[in-house]
């Protein structure tokens, strides 16, 4: 959580349903980093 809120301290949006939409978006960006940063593995032989 920690790291979504360095995205931003606040969520911008006032509806309920917006804000999990605001959420969701945040934490697929962070998971795309993520993913950037994690090595590939392949079998050497």
């Amino acid at each position: 959580m920690n790291c979504v809120k360095l995205m931003g301290q606040r969520l911008s949006a006032r509806d309920f349903d917006r804000q999990g939409a605001e959420s969701q978006v945040r934490i697929a960006i962070l998971n795309g980093c993520t993913a950037l940063g994690i090595p590939v593995k392949e079998a050497v032989g």
